[in-house]
This record gives C-alpha cells, sequence and structure tokens, in this order.
C-alpha cells in the first residue's frame, strides 16, 4: 500500500470571482486572505499544492451579454488581464504546479485544466503520488463542487475546506454541499484538516 500523500487544491482564487471583480463573490476577498493564511500556516501538512484559474481567451456561448447565470456569464477571467491572475493575496503561497482552464470553452472543474506543459490536473497529482486531495476556493456552488466532485471520479479521498471557500448564494452552497456530500467529499472545517 502507497503511503498516504496530501494535495490542496486552490479552485480559482482570482480578482475576477472576488469582490470588485466582473464576477463577483460576496467573502471572495475574505476567502482569499484566510487560504493566504491557512496555507502559510500549513504549508508542510501538504505534498503538492496546486492553483487553478479560470483562463478564457475564447470561451464561446460561455459568455453572454444576456446571460442566464447558469450556462452563460458575463465576460470574466479574461485571459492575460489583472481580473485573471491569481488573487494579490496568494503571491507567497508559490504552488507546486498551476493550472489554467476554460480557454476556449466553460471549464468549471479544475481537471478540466492545464499547466503551462499541457498536463491535466489528475496527470499532476498522479505524478506527485498525490491520494488525498483537500479543495478550497471559489466558487463552493460552481468551482469548487465541480473540482471535488471529479476528485472523486479520480478516486482521490477528497475533502473540502467549508470555512476557506464562498458560495454564489447561500440556496446554491447548500445544494453544492448535498451533491457533495452524495458522491463521498467529505465537509471539514480547516481546523479540522490539519487536526
Amino acid at each position: 500500500m502507497d503511503p498516504m500523500k496530501r494535495g490542496l487544491i486552490i479552485v480559482d482564487v482570482q480578482p475576477t470571482f472576488c469582490e470588485g471583480g466582473t464576477l463577483a463573490v460576496e467573502g471572495g476577498n475574505a476567502v482569499a486572505e484566510e487560504i493566504a493564511r491557512f496555507v502559510a500556516d500549513h504549508r508542510t501538512d501538504y505534498d503538492f499544492i496546486v492553483t487553478t484559474q479560470d483562463w478564457h481567451i475564447d470561451p464561446g456561448a460561455h459568455f453572454s451579454e444576456n446571460p442566464d447565470f447558469v450556462d452563460t456569464w458575463p465576460p470574466h477571467g479574461v485571459a492575460n488581464t489583472a481580473e485573471a491572475e491569481l488573487h494579490p493575496a496568494l503571491r507567497e503561497v508559490r504552488p507546486d504546479a498551476s493550472v489554467k482552464k476554460g480557454q476556449y470553452a466553460a471549464a468549471y472543474s479544475g481537471f478540466e485544466g492545464v499547466d503551462p506543459s499541457g498536463n491535466s490536473l489528475a496527470a499532476l497529482l498522479a505524478l506527485a503520488g498525490v491520494t488525498d486531495v483537500d479543495v478550497v476556493g471559489i466558487a463552493e456552488s460552481h468551482c469548487v463542487k465541480e473540482t471535488a466532485l471529479d476528485a472523486v471520479r479520480e478516486q482521490l479521498r477528497t475533502r473540502v475546506l467549508a470555512d476557506l471557500t464562498v458560495p454564489v448564494t447561500p440556496e446554491l452552497g447548500e445544494a453544492a454541499r448535498e451533491a457533495m456530500q452524495a458522491a463521498g467529499v467529505e465537509l471539514v472545517t480547516s481546523e479540522q484538516a490539519v487536526a
């Protein structure tokens, strides 16, 4: 049996999804700061840390001038803009890898992203020998949920750190938590995660 190796996936902590951004989630900036503090305090608890970013070049129908906020959205996470970069709070995180997703299509899960060499998130985690992942970031109801569900599909033991994520709305957050738990995702606090 291989030894347990734990990874941390930091999902879409970008200014575009925080207060002041084009697709802002209330509480986004605070979550970015909390994640930065958590990583500073617990870097050695993780064998591998990876960030994901929405990085839209031409995502087709994902962008709309009349968005329904279900399948279509206002332009956000536009590649090579300040809003698409990692949140300034994360400048000291220094991840082991970074993946970008959604260049030419909608992409909610970090597992749809690739690093600059074209390696998928699943491949990067496998190369690092990761067996267990903790997922944090923005937004719990969308990209965090989809990343966690895909992590389970990749046979990774998966936890979402509930205090290091924030949903678009409380109702969508509740639905996301139910879906994640039904799939086998464990919901814990950051304190429980490193106890």
